[in-house]
């Protein structure tokens, strides 16, 4: 059976789960990555050449993303590391959680011609970074945001320092290194090096350092 066999049973049938569901959408996104892999630019990966690489009607990509755009930051957000799973035991730990979550990607992007190349267009596309800034890199920010709020209502932050400033000063060395500066190495251990370099001198001068 082709894979377009295999996809085209749940549109002549109703849908009877999620895992139905799942095997379409990842048939979809397999679609995208494998016309990529092959060197189809961006600006020629049409929802209808989409459909036809993953074997499903044009109906079935509009019923679960409104256009390219969000359907290519889902691709994105699937090649990526997975999101962070928060410990909760501490501001200083979450921290790390996120900032790790940064190391790996960009060492992922440095090892992954695919991810690069990936980047590197979506840059050149205003509506795909709109979205993926909406949808991927926005939402990240409000977590970080929400944690150092949670560390200064914890009195492990100094509380006359702006939250959105010190999420730069946190996140910045590691995008820095990331992303301006591709030399530079990503060891083991350098989330936890910034996050308790930085926490040393934003502690409320009463708190003892850890």
């Amino acid at each position: 059976m082709s894979l377009a066999d295999s996809q085209a049973a749940p549109e002549r049938t109703p849908a009877r789960g999620r895992p139905r569901s799942e095997a379409v959408e990842r048939a979809i996104m397999d679609g995208v990555i494998g016309l990529l892999e092959e060197g189809v630019p961006l600006a020629d990966l049409s929802i209808e050449r989409i459909a036809r690489t993953a074997g499903v009607g044009k109906a079935t990509i509009y019923r679960r993303w409104s256009g390219k755009e969000e359907l290519f930051v889902d691709v994105v957000r699937t090649a990526e590391p997975p999101g962070p799973e928060l410990p909760g035991t501490s501001m200083r730990d979450d921290l790390v959680a996120i900032l790790e979550q940064l190391r790996r990607r960009g060492v992922m992007a440095r090892t992954s011609a695919l991810l690069h190349n990936v980047f590197a267009q979506m840059k050149s596309s205003p509506k795909i970074w709109a979205a993926y800034q909406a949808n991927v890199v926005e939402p990240r920010r409000r977590l970080q945001v929400e944690i150092l709020r949670r560390g200064q209502a914890d009195g492990e932050l100094r509380t006359d320092l702006d939250v959105e400033l010190m999420n730069d000063m946190f996140v910045g060395p590691m995008l820095l290194r990331t992303v301006m500066r591709p030399d530079a190495d990503l060891p083991e251990g350098l989330s936890e090096q910034i996050v308790d370099t930085l926490l040393e001198g934003l502690r409320p001068v009463s708190s003892p350092t850890a």
